[in-house]
Formats: C-alpha cells, sequence, structure tokens
C-alpha cells in the first residue's frame, strides 16, 4: 500500500489548487470521484471576478488572488485568466437600501465603486426599463477563464508529481497506526494526512473518516443560456441585482447567460435545473430589460456549499484531518490565496506574501468543534 504524505480528497478548483501549491514540498494523492475533474460547482461557474461577491470577509482573498489571475507566471500559465467585463449593481426603489448597504460594507476599501444615475445605467444597458434608477459601478470586475485556471492547477500539480486518481471516489476512510488507511472502488492508500476538498460531499467525507461535521449544507444555483433580440451588446457588464434576485453577462455571438440567483437547499447531487427556477430567471430579465427572448439554449445548475456563517472551512480539526471546504460560490475567484493560505496553514510554514496580510482566523476549521 503506497504512503502519502498528503492525500486530498476532492480534484476541483479547491483540492487541485491545494495540491499545485503543496506537491512541491510533500507526496501528494489527489482522488476524484468523477471520471473528469471539476464536473460538478468548479464546471459549472458563471465565471466572474467580482471582489464584492462574497461579502467583506471573502474579499480579501478575491483581492489578493486578483494580481496572479491578471498576471500569472509564465511557467504556470502563459497568459492572463482574467478579461475585462465591469460590474454594474442595480437597483429600484426598493433596492435602494441594498444598494446604499453595499456601498457603506465596501466604501472607502480598496474596491473601487461608483456611484451610477440613471441615464448612466441606461447607456451602459441598452432597454433598461425605467423603474431602474440607481447603481454602483465595480470597474474593475473581470470575466475569469476557469477551465484555464483549472487546468493550470492540474498541470503544476503533476509537474510537482502529485498523483490524479479520478473515478475514485472515496470508499473508506480509517486512521490507525497514525496514518490514514484510504479505500476507494480500484484501490488502496495510505496517507499521513487526509484533506477534505470534496466540496458539496465535504461533510459525508468527515462522517466516512469519523471525523466531526460542520454542518456544510449545498445549495442549488441555475444558469441559463439566452438567444435574445436584440443581441446581448459584448461590451454589456455584468449586471447584479442589489437585492440579488438575478444577475446576467453577455456570451460568444450575443448570447445571454442568466441566473435567478437561486439558493435551493438539497443534498449533494448532480444537480439540474428545475423549471420554475428558469422561469423566474426569465421573468426577472423581462422586468429590467424590453429584450425579446428568442430562444433558452441551455440550462444548467450547479452546487454552492456554505457552512453555517457562509465562510470557506480552512485547517486542522482533528489529528491529520484538514478542511478545505465550504467556499460557497466564491472558490474560483479566491483559489491563488485560498490555495496559498491553505498550504501555510497545512505545512505550517510562513504564509507567502499574497496572503501575509489576511487573517485565517475567521476561516479555521476550529471554530466549529467547541
Amino acid at each position: 500500500m503506497t504512503h502519502y504524505d498528503v492525500a486530498i480528497v476532492g480534484a476541483g478548483i479547491a483540492g487541485a489548487s491545494l495540491a499545485a501549491e503543496i506537491a512541491p514540498h510533500c507526496s501528494v494523492l489527489l482522488l476524484e470521484a468523477e471520471a473528469q475533474p471539476g464536473y460538478h460547482a468548479t464546471g459549472r461557474s458563471a465565471a466572474f471576478w467580482s471582489e464584492t461577491y462574497g461579502g467583506p470577509l471573502i474579499q480579501p482573498l478575491t483581492t489578493a488572488s486578483g494580481p496572479f489571475l491578471e498576471s500569472p507566471p509564465k511557467a504556470f500559465h502563459d497568459g492572463s485568466f482574467l478579461h475585462p467585463r465591469g460590474c454594474l449593481i442595480i437597483a429600484d426603489e426598493n433596492g435602494h437600501e441594498a444598494l446604499a448597504g453595499i456601498e457603506r460594507t465596501f466604501g472607502g476599501g480598496p474596491v473601487k465603486l461608483n456611484r451610477q444615475g440613471r441615464a448612466a445605467l441606461q447607456c451602459a444597458i441598452p432597454g433598461l426599463r425605467r423603474a431602474w434608477d440607481a447603481g454602483l459601478a465595480e470597474p474593475d470586475c473581470r470575466d475569469i477563464d476557469v477551465a484555464a485556471l483549472h487546468n493550470a492547477y492540474l498541470r503544476a500539480a503533476r509537474r510537482s508529481e502529485a498523483r490524479l486518481a479520478a473515478g475514485a471516489r472515496l470508499t473508506g476512510a480509517e486512521r490507525r497506526g497514525g496514518a490514514w488507511h484510504l479505500e476507494w472502488r480500484d484501490g488502496t492508500a495510505r496517507a499521513s494526512i487526509l484533506v477534505n476538498a470534496a466540496g458539496a460531499w465535504a461533510d459525508e467525507v468527515a462522517a466516512m473518516a469519523g471525523v466531526r461535521q460542520v454542518g456544510l449544507q449545498p445549495y442549488r444555483r441555475t444558469m441559463i443560456q439566452l438567444r435574445v433580440d436584440p443581441p446581448a451588446p459584448s461590451a454589456l457588464p455584468l449586471v447584479m441585482d442589489a437585492r440579488e434576485r438575478f444577475y446576467f453577462k453577455p456570451e460568444a455571438g450575443g448570447r445571454l447567460w442568466l441566473s435567478p440567483h437561486d439558493e435551493t437547499p438539497c443534498p449533494p447531487c448532480d444537480s439540474a435545473p428545475e423549471e420554475m427556477d428558469v422561469a423566474r430567471a426569465i421573468e426577472s430579465l423581462a422586468n429590467v430589460v424590453d429584450w425579446r427572448i428568442e430562444a433558452v439554449e441551455r440550462k444548467w445548475a450547479g452546487l454552492r456549499t456554505f457552512a453555517p456563517d457562509r465562510l470557506p472551512v480552512y485547517g486542522f480539526a482533528d489529528p491529520g484531518f484538514f478542511w478545505f471546504a465550504g467556499q460557497g460560490g466564491f472558490g474560483i475567484q479566491t483559489a491563488p490565496a485560498a490555495a496559498k493560505l491553505g498550504a501555510s496553514l497545512l505545512l505550517r510554514t510562513p504564509p507567502e506574501a499574497m496572503v501575509a496580510g489576511i487573517d485565517p482566523a475567521p476561516y479555521a476549521a476550529q471554530r466549529f468543534m467547541n
């Protein structure tokens, strides 16, 4: 039975990024239940980087990740993972207080936000209905090339001789003799440290290992791709509702990606969209712009998994058991900083410059163990 220093359960963006960070320093086994890493949450992301998305305790991780995503080392990836988009957070009369709350939360900090009146909004969003009369522009918002980022982390892990086992759903995890004895359908291994990066399945992995669960809850998030008339302008910003009832952004060929910003509790699963959520998304768009919907071309759903306080769960909670889960919908935009922070906690080394100013205490797994 091969022994590894660290076995990571889950090869989505969380597990892949952490594996890439630690593999130069120790032997790593990366176990992925699906045939293809990133099949669930990572592969179904709306693919944007926004410093306001996720709230004030997610923002430091997002902001710290920005320079790396914008200009990664050439050995890691040739080119940027980010592409200009911009974001408009819009409000009607009933959303003015929510908009002011966002401004209070992020105003005066590192996030650039600019107040927008009706004229500016109408210029940026053709066909905007009259009720939408206030907004905040977040000019630094970017699109993320999620597939390229995930693949770059997997390549980096492999270059450092991390072993990826796909189609390897964990079926047993027992700690004895100071090591984890792991089983999956076609293999076994031992590891000194077991990392739980299993996303929506992270509490199930903890239970299998005999470790206290933290109360992670997966939520379904729906996305649809529309063909609209007039075609969505390529320069259209990401448009988000201040009251979190929808967001939309343009896609290639004048298409539009639209979400009703739903959060429906569900068990860990291969999630699929519900027709009610698709209908609600279309209704919300009709209340924002006067565009005609020609066709629903695609629809899908992904899982966003949160701890009870909606913050990530990083760190040791039991001997040899390390949590790296609960990243909600923010795991991709925070991946570089989160992985470096996680690596420093796991390896017990000083944090790198990217995360030296970030306090890990709000994310500590120990907060759920008292």
